[in-house]
Formats: structure tokens, sequence, C-alpha cells
């Protein structure tokens, strides 16, 4: 089933965004995103230049025919990721940008005030930045205060697999940002954390790690893009809240066959 989204003028097919790095190959990387259909791909120009993919990498990446999302992953300063940002600008010709400043080489958990600095350089010459962020309400404040319209939060650090681990706080920004649009990036480990992300209401989950160093990375993108699109449906569909009791299914109106006790 197709869940659309709309970033601006761009229409997205799916809600499942995807990376590419750490595929075993760049012909499973292929199977994987066919496998998949998702809205887009992420690439990070830094990190693949330097692990020397090669022309067949890029080359894949441009027959796919899948929006390209640019990042500025590995980037420990802000001058660096804004560089980084208008060298992939030039070469995918697009104005969108992930913004990723990494703070802790241990947890690679962003800083903040990096980002900041950073979104609000970029905003002004133009690019439209999808911030990956942790999951603190005061830095999506301040980051929608600049001018960023999409949000990025962890569910948990990169290629964790851990899933949403602060679902509290990932709850609270929804509520208070009901007219952005959301994106899980990173942690997520198995189908059912991105299925949870969705029934959460958030608009769309971005993993690499999980399918690319899966078993067989093409059959668990499939198996992604399906429990997107099951946690989206139920979330529209509108799913009951929790009881504190048990409630019967089936009415009670009289006891069965009660005519025969007499």
């Amino acid at each position: 089933m197709a869940q659309p989204l709309n970033i601006g003028e761009t229409i997205l097919q799916s809600r499942l965004f995807l990376g590419t790095a750490g595929y075993p190959s760049p012909d499973i990387l292929r199977q994987a995103i066919e496998a998949a259909k998702p809205g887009l791909i992420t690439v990070s120009l830094r990190r693949e230049s330097a692990a020397g993919k090669g022309q067949k990498f890029w080359d894949i990446i441009k027959d796919l025919g899948v929006p390209v999302l640019p990042n500025t992953a590995g980037c420990h300063g802000v001058t660096e990721a804004v560089t980084t940002a208008e060298m992939a600008r030039e070469i995918f010709a697009t104005n969108w940008i992930k913004l990723e400043v990494v703070g802790d080489d241990y947890t690679l958990q962003p800083d903040p005030y990096g980002l900041l600095d950073a979104a609000e350089q970029l905003i002004s010459k133009g690019f439209r930045v999808f911030p990956y962020m942790t999951e603190d309400l005061i830095l999506a404040q301040r980051l929608a205060a600049l001018g960023c319209d999409i949000l990025m939060p962890w569910g948990a650090p990169i290629g964790s697999g851990r899933g949403l681990n602060n679902t509290y706080e990932l709850k609270l920004l929804r509520d208070r940002f009901p007219d952005k649009t959301l994106v899980i990036d990173a942690g997520i480990g198995a189908p059912s954390h991105a299925a949870q992300a969705m029934e959460m209401g958030y608009d769309a989950v971005l993993l690499n790690t999980a399918v690319a160093k899966a078993g067989d990375p093409a059959k668990m993108a499939q198996a992604f893009a399906k429990a997107i699109d099951a946690g989206r449906t139920a979330y529209l569909s509108g799913i009951i809240a929790p009881q504190e009791r048990a409630t019967p299914s089936t009415p009670l109106i009289d006891r069965p066959f009660w005519h025969q006790e007499n």
C-alpha cells in the first residue's frame, strides 16, 4: 500500500528513507533499494568518497531514479558541515541536505550548538535543512524557529539497533509539532521499531544499518517497507487507547441457551 509523503512540491512515494552505506556490495545495495522502493535514499559525500566506492556506486545511485538526500555524516564542525553541504549541492543539484554535526565520537550524538549554527548558515544560503538531532524539545524549538520544517530526531544512537529509546520525548515532539514533518532517524533495528514510530504519528523513518547488515538486505528492506506502511495505516485508522481493566469484546446480552436451563 503506497503512503506518499509531500515535502514541499516533491511527492515521495514511500515513507521509508534508506541509507546507502555499509552494504556488502554495490549489487546488494541495488537489490535492497529495488525491493524497498524507498521514498528517498541518503548519501554521504564525505564518507562514500573516502571509502573509495568507485564509479559503480555512483552509477547505481543515478540509475535508480530515487530522490537523493545528501548528508554531512562524519563532519565534526560547523565549517566542515557547511562546506560539505555546498559541495553536495553542486554534485547532486539539490538544495536538500541532511545536516549532521557530530558532537561525541563514542555515541555519535549530534552537537546541538553546532547543529543550530550550521543550520542557520545553510538556511541563509537557500538550503532546505533536514537536521539530525536528539529528541530534545528545546533544540527542536530552536531549529523550528530558524526555519527548519523537517526535524529528524534519533530513536537511538546510530547503528545501535535499539529502537525507540525515549518514547515519551518522541511522543512529546509529535504533539508539540503537529505541522512539522518528523522523521525518526537512526537506531532502528527491526521492522517492529519502524512500525512503532509510524503508529506514534511520525511521518517517515530513515534507516541504514538494519538493512545493510542484515543476513538478506533485500528481504529486510522489503520487510521494513511493509512495516512502515502498516504502522502508518494503523495510525490513520485510529489505534485504541490502552485500558486499565479487561473489556469484553463481545457484549454479554444474556447467557446462551438460557431457555434450556428451565
